[in-house]
């Protein structure tokens, strides 16, 4: 294999082994997670920055449109992450595998709408069948699958801001980041003066996987945008669904959460609807070919 994907798999195996990492610092409440990750994250992307001298390039295309773009999708990565690691310490890793099998059928439905963009007849049949599978588990339930569907929706949304965004991901996420720092500190600096600060209080393994957290979000990052700029798209396309599977068979296997027959037959059709997109991608490309 080449070395995208190679990079590929290794961003998106990264993303489905990381309820391992959360369920390390379960004891620590999920705010003061999220408020270390962007501490550390922004800390992490402002050093490679520095090393790659990207700075300049960065101060030199600020705007008031830049920021104000940018300060929606680092709204949107914020509550997805909080979302994410909430719902992994709190036992729902199976839901939000189902959010990231859902979240490429609802970026083309946001495609369609925001964008202009026209779907083929059986990419309709996808999205059809994936909104059958989330009506199916909502009735069967009594309440929306909300987990899932707020980290599709925000991380959709989130794709779509970046789709339209002028600045390369380094650049971006850096941006991001850097936005929400200033807010995470001071969190972080209020919770310690409370006397609920986690951080140097909780023993040195807790302290450094907090600190840790920028660097597990940095790298396979950029390990996904070394991807993107050596393998087509639809490559990358095929290879997204490494980290739902992953997180599925963490939340099944590993950490006994429950899958019942109600959320089997949810899930199917979310995975009949995936085949189904895959299938016509698959024949678009060799009609193109």
């Amino acid at each position: 294999m080449s070395a995208g994907v190679w990079y590929a798999v290794g961003a998106y195996a990264a993303w489905g082994l990381f309820p391992i990492y959360w369920k390390l610092v379960a004891h620590v409440p999920a705010i003061q997670l999220i408020g270390h990750r962007i501490l550390w994250s922004f800390l992490a992307l402002a050093g490679v920055l520095a090393v790659s001298r990207q700075w300049r390039a960065l101060a030199a295309v600020m705007s008031a449109r830049i920021v104000r773009l940018y300060a929606l999708a680092a709204a949107l990565i914020g509550v997805n992450w909080f979302t994410y690691v909430w719902a992994v310490n709190a036992g729902f890793i199976v839901e939000t595998s189902l959010g990231y099998f859902i979240n490429p059928l609802l970026s083309v439905v946001l495609g369609v709408v925001v964008l202009g963009e026209r779907l083929r007849r059986l990419q309709w049949m996808a999205v059809g069948l994936a909104a059958a599978g989330v009506f199916y588990l909502t009735f069967a339930y009594g309440a929306l699958p909300w987990i899932a569907l707020v980290l599709a929706c925000t991380f959709g949304l989130y794709g779509l801001i970046k789709k339209i965004a002028p600045l390369g991901s380094l650049q971006g996420l850096t941006l991001e980041t850097g936005i929400l720092f200033v807010p995470a500190l001071a969190y972080l600096i209020a919770a310690e003066r409370a006397g609920d600060g986690a951080f140097l209080h909780t023993g040195p393994a807790a302290d450094l996987l907090m600190a840790g957290a920028g660097l597990v979000t940095t790298l396979p990052l950029l390990m996904f945008a070394s991807a993107l700029r050596r393998i087509p798209l639809s490559v990358t396309g095929v290879l997204q669904f490494i980290a739902p599977t992953l997180q599925f068979l963490l939340g099944v296997l590993v950490y006994k959460e429950p899958f019942t027959r109600v959320q089997f037959v949810g899930f199917s059709l979310v995975w009949a609807a995936l085949v189904v997109f895959g299938l016509d991608g698959a024949a678009a490309r060799r009609a193109t070919a």
